[in-house]
């Protein structure tokens, strides 16, 4: 009679039962990638070849990461800290405590680079009233700090790229001024990168090594935590010059990088207006500032803010502007809008010692490549226009000033599902393009300049019209 014992049966069906189990695994992810390669067999677009365009260098002369200057940015922090509280609601006169102490050591740091300078950083103190709830609806004193980079093409001087961060700081009620308030992270730290931008950018032109087209505004303001009144102030302020807002860089909370796997990406928010398409000036600028930088650097969030939180890119965001957020990877709420104390057994409080200054230093330096080739760049196309509804062929049309720095115009392409754009075409002269065989339902496009030096302008989508024609 023949017969098995049961204990070496069940020893080979634990030794084989995890290889049965991959093995079924990997069928079943083969099925499954089938079935998504049969879904994505799609006619080919463009029914022709599609073009090769021609495609320019970015500009030369790279900000390295070796030249920003971590232990100026610490120095910098450590003296906004030591004036006990920020507070916007605090005295603008005590030179040792409060907001006007901030004030004072930013205006000292800026004052030191216009002097390298010769005078091309101009330094501005903005003082205004202003009412919200948070000021008890009556109107109280403020200040902003600005340091202006006027911009060398007399076409595009009036264009200003603007990065801020807000110097004022709060404790865990913010409608009293008197409870210390260090914030090292929310927001010296965004104050402390806008500076270090001055240096780097202003340093650039002195030197001769950048010319700006644009104007440059490196701003530290206040009265963020009493409802974006800093930012809103500052709108004012740019469009009382005369300035067009080309894109505004808000880095508010950008200090810190603690969790494990550090160095991560800065989280970049950009809300996505009104259009169906998703693509808001303010994503677009999202999206150039990816380019720019890499995506190893940068990741792209496409909402307005966190939720339920804001800061002051929100102000020229409804205003119609490109405007974004950095932020840091990931936020710790202990050391954040809280009165420095200890609580079972927990610290409280926005202290230095919790920043990554290598991870700051890599913001910097993202943000100041970011406004330098924005800066360099010929001014955005006009009025782009998609038609060749109901053909086979999307075409596209658009306006643009003379300008003799620029080389000429790509067409960017994109899958209605895809976040980013791929570059279809390249035109020199022409302010049109035909792209055959391409279907207009299937894709978003836009247009962007193209400078000589390689710097390329924010993006413009096409102005579709995709409504019902009745």
């Amino acid at each position: 009679m023949f017969s098995i014992r049961c204990e070496p049966v069940r020893r080979l069906t634990r030794i084989f039962a995890p290889i049965v189990f991959l093995l079924a695994l990997i069928t079943c992810s083969a099925a499954a990638l089938a079935a998504q390669v049969k879904t994505q067999n799609d006619p080919a677009e463009p029914m022709q070849n599609k073009p090769n365009p021609k495609s320019l260098p970015r500009p030369s002369g790279a900000i390295p990461r070796s030249s920003v200057d971590e232990k100026s940015m610490r120095e910098l922090i450590e003296r906004l800290v030591s004036c006990g509280t920020r507070n916007s609601l605090f005295s603008w006169s005590d030179v040792k405590r409060g907001a006007g102490c901030g004030r004072d050591q930013i205006v000292a740091r800026l004052n030191g680079m216009a002097a390298a300078t010769a005078g091309k950083l101009q330094v501005v103190v903005d003082k205004f009233e202003i009412a919200s709830q948070r000021t008890n609806n009556k109107p109280v004193p403020m200040e902003n700090v600005y340091a202006v980079l006027p911009g060398s093409d007399p076409a595009m001087s009036k264009t200003v790229f603007i990065i801020s961060g807000h110097f004022d700081s709060r404790a865990s009620d913010v409608m009293d001024p008197n409870l210390d308030a260090p914030g090292a992270d929310d927001d010296a730290s965004g104050v402390a990168v806008s500076m270090e931008c001055a240096r780097l950018l202003s340093g650039a032109a002195a030197a001769g090594r950048n010319s700006f087209r644009a104007t440059l505004l490196f701003a530290a303001i206040s009265g963020e935590e009493q409802g974006l009144l800093g930012s809103a102030r500052m709108l004012e302020w740019v469009t009382q010059q005369g300035y067009t807002v080309g894109g505004m860089l808000d880095n508010d909370i950008v200090g810190s990088d603690s969790a494990p796997g550090a160095p991560h990406r800065v989280r970049l928010f950009s809300g996505s207006g009104n259009e169906d398409d998703n693509d808001s000036r303010s994503r677009e600028l999202a999206r150039a500032i990816e380019e720019i930088d890499g995506r190893e650097a940068i990741r792209l969030n496409f909402v307005i803010d966190r939720l339920g939180r804001g800061g002051d890119h929100y102000v020229f965001y409804k205003a119609g502007l490109p405007a974004v957020r950095f932020t840091e990877p990931l936020e710790d709420y202990r050391h954040q809008h809280q009165t420095p104390r200890m609580e079972n057994g927990t610290e409280y409080g926005d202290q230095i010692k919790y920043l990554t200054f290598a991870f700051m230093g890599d913001v910097a330096r993202d943000n100041a490549e970011a406004l330098r080739q924005l800066a360099l760049a010929p001014a955005p196309p006009n009025d782009v226009k998609l038609s060749g509804g109901v053909s086979p062929d999307a075409k596209l049309a658009w306006t643009a000033a003379e300008d003799n720095q620029r080389a000429g115009f790509e067409i960017l392409w994109r899958e209605t599902t895809d976040p980013r754009w791929s570059i279809y075409d390249f035109v020199e002269t022409r302010q049109d393009a035909l792209l055959q065989g391409v279907s207009t339902d299937n894709h978003f496009f836009a247009v962007r300049a193209v400078g000589k030096n390689g710097a390329r302008s924010i993006a413009v989508p096409t102005n579709s019209g995709r409504n019902l024609p009745f």
